[in-house]
C-alpha cells in the first residue's frame, strides 16, 4: 500500500474546477488520502504554485495554504473546511494569510502541488510561521510523503 493524497474533485494533473479558484468560491477542494505510515505523529499539508507569476518564466513559488499538525488518524479534509481538527494550526500564505487562497493565475496555466507529508512528531510553530520555517523545522521528521497535482487557468468568464 503506498501513502496517497487524491482529491474527488479532480484527477492527479487534471484541471482544478473554478468553484476552488478566485473566479469561483475561493472555497477548499476536498482531500483524501491513505496508507498513513506507521509512526505518524502529525500530517503537513502544503499547496503551493511553482509556475509563478507567468509559466513561460517562473520566478517564485506561490503559497497557497499550509496546514500543520494534522492528526495522523485523519482521513481527508472536507470541501470549504472551515474549523480545522483540534491541534491543526494553519501558517502563512502568499496573501498574508492563514486561510486557504484558491488558484488565481494572473497568466497561462499553472501547476498547483498539494503535497502532504507524514512525520514522526509535531511542529512547534506559530501560525505566524512562513513556509521556509514550516520545511525547517519538518526537515528530519518526514516519514513520507506524497502529491496531487492539478492545473488552472483563468477563464476570463
Amino acid at each position: 500500500m503506498a501513502f496517497t493524497i487524491a482529491s474527488p474533485a479532480f484527477k492527479n494533473g487534471g484541471t482544478i474546477p473554478r468553484l476552488y479558484t478566485c473566479e469561483g468560491q475561493g472555497i477548499s477542494p476536498p482531500l483524501e488520502w491513505t496508507d498513513i505510515p506507521t509512526g505518524t505523529r502529525s500530517l503537513v499539508l502544503i499547496v503551493d504554485d511553482p509556475d509563478a507569476p507567468d509559466p513561460a518564466h517562473p520566478k517564485m513559488t506561490w503559497i497557497h495554504w499550509i496546514v500543520f499538525n494534522l492528526p495522523p488518524d485523519l482521513k481527508g479534509l472536507v470541501e470549504g473546511i472551515s474549523q480545522l481538527p483540534s491541534g491543526a494550526q494553519t501558517a502563512r500564505n502568499g496573501w498574508n494569510s492563514n486561510a486557504y487562497g484558491g488558484p488565481c493565475p494572473p497568466i497561462g496555466v499553472h501547476r498547483y502541488f498539494f503535497k502532504l507529508y507524514a512525520l514522526d512528531d509535531r511542529l512547534t510553530l506559530s501560525a505566524a510561521a512562513s513556509k521556509d520555517q514550516i520545511e525547517a523545522q519538518m526537515r528530519d521528521h518526514v516519514i513520507a510523503g506524497t502529491e496531487l497535482v492539478g492545473t488552472y487557468g483563468k477563464t476570463g468568464k
